[in-house]
């Protein structure tokens, strides 16, 4: 019988003594990958800019699944306060092992109604802040020799749709920042993914939820015909952050209920 000299099973998936940064942290998708995270031993900063609301999801978490979770307030825009969350990060749990680049908006429209400040602004949080937030931890990672950073992409990074330029750029654009970091910092047994999730009923699909777009374009377009629940998220983030996925570099993991599928 083969030897494969690994950790057994769910082992494998086993988060205890880590630490982990997630910044838009303190809801939607954020918080639920915290809280994956979380139930397999990790410990986590909770970032995003209300600090009251990143100390309030710190605390449930910490009280559901007996870790060490801090909140703290910053903007993924500001590059003093990305590194002032990573010393923060390190001084708290004396590592940097997973960091989830979280934040997001979305501003919807057709390009002749849009405002080129909607388009800055979307790119700005999106990308620059995803690049950022990398840019912090990177050091310590590299001191370590191991480290996995998580973006969070879109199924709209990989095909178009319309009335979706601001949005789909920037997430376009975290597709390929995802494969150009994995190989940048392969060397240093850093492994950088993304998560490509589709309708997902967070904050920020809510205004199209019961729209015909909605129902028509976003669930009936999956296979399951459904919104994605927040728990769904979950997996696709414990895996990419735990040893299993240690030969994955430059990846997408799709969650869409099938959406890319077809």
């Amino acid at each position: 019988m083969t030897n494969f000299n690994q950790l057994p099973g769910i082992q494998l998936f086993s988060l205890k003594g880590k630490s982990a940064i997630i910044t838009g942290g303190s809801k939607g998708l954020g918080f639920a990958m915290a809280a994956g995270l979380a139930s397999a031993g990790a410990n986590v900063m909770l970032v995003a800019r209300n600090q009251e609301e990143c100390e309030q999801s710190a605390k449930e978490i910490a009280e559901e699944y007996q870790v060490k979770a801090i909140g703290f307030s910053a903007d993924v825009t500001q590059g003093d306060q990305m590194n002032a969350m990573a010393a923060k990060a390190l001084e708290s749990f004396g590592s940097i092992d997973i960091l989830i680049n979280s934040a997001g908006i979305n501003i919807r429209g057709a390009i002749d109604e849009l405002t080129e400040e909607d388009f800055k602004k979307v790119m700005d949080i999106n990308v620059n802040g995803t690049w950022l937030a990398s840019k912090a931890v990177i050091s310590q990672m590299k001191n370590q020799k191991k480290g996995s950073i998580i973006n969070l992409a879109s199924t709209l990074g990989l095909v178009g749709l319309a009335n979706r330029t601001p949005y789909t750029a920037s997430k376009g654009a975290i597709v390929n920042m995802t494969k150009a970091l994995g190989l940048e910092l392969a060397p240093w047994n850093i492994n950088v993914n993304a998560i490509c999730p589709g309708p997902f009923l967070t904050e920020m699909n809510l205004p199209i939820a019961d729209t015909e777009e909605g129902k028509k374009f976003i669930v009936g377009a999956t296979a399951l015909a459904r919104w994605g629940e927040l728990k769904e998220i979950q997996g696709a983030a414990l895996f990419l952050a735990s040893d299993a996925a240690t030969y994955m570099v430059g990846s997408m993991v799709t969650v869409d209920g099938g959406w890319t599928a077809r």
